[in-house]
C-alpha cells in the first residue's frame, strides 16, 4: 500500500515538471509579443548579466556531470536490480527512468549554456531558444515517464 503511494506521489511530481515545462514553452511564446521584456532580461548592466552567465555555466556543468552519472549508473545496473519505473525482466539492461532523467538532464545543462550565451552577449534570442530547449525537453520527458510508470 505503501508502494502505491509514493507511486501516486511520483506522477504528482511528474505532473507539476510537466506543467512548468508547458509554462516555459509559453513565456517563450509571449517574447514574440513582448520583445521588450526579453531584452530587459537579456541586458542588465555587464556585472550581473556575467553573474547571471557565470551561474548558467555552473549549473549546466552540473546537470551535465550528474546527467553522466546517471545515465552511467542506468547502464552498469545488474539485471536482478529492478528501478522504481522499469522492471528489469523487461529492460535487462538499462533503468528506463533513470536514463530518461540522465537525457532531460542533458538536456536543461543545454538550455542553461545556451542562456549563459544570451547573457554574454545581452541578447534576447539565446534566452528564448533556452526556454524552448527546456520547455519542450521537460514536457516530452514527463509525458515519457508516466507513460512508463503506467507500464510498470
Amino acid at each position: 500500500m505503501a508502494e502505491r503511494g509514493a507511486r501516486f506521489d511520483g506522477r504528482v511530481a511528474i505532473v507539476v515538471v510537466l506543467i512548468a515545462g508547458i509554462a516555459a514553452v509559453a513565456v517563450a511564446m509571449v517574447a514574440g509579443a513582448v520583445p521588450a521584456l526579453f531584452e530587459l532580461v537579456a541586458g542588465p548592466p555587464p556585472i550581473v548579466r556575467a553573474v547571471l552567465a557565470g551561474l548558467a555555466i555552473v549549473v549546466g556543468g552540473r546537470l551535465l556531470v550528474a546527467a553522466v552519472r546517471r545515465i552511467d549508473g542506468s547502464i552498469r545496473r545488474e539485471p536482478g536490480d529492478t528501478g522504481r519505473i522499469a522492471d528489469a525482466s523487461r529492460i535487462a539492461d538499462a533503468d528506463l527512468g533513470a536514463m530518461v532523467r540522465g537525457v532531460r538532464s542533458v538536456f536543461l545543462a543545454a538550455a542553461a549554456f545556451t542562456a549563459a550565451a544570451g547573457w554574454l552577449l545581452a541578447e534576447p534570442l539565446p534566452l528564448v531558444i533556452a526556454l524552448v530547449i527546456a520547455g519542450v525537453d521537460v514536457v516530452e520527458t514527463s509525458f515519457l515517464l508516466l507513460v512508463a510508470s503506467r507500464r510498470a
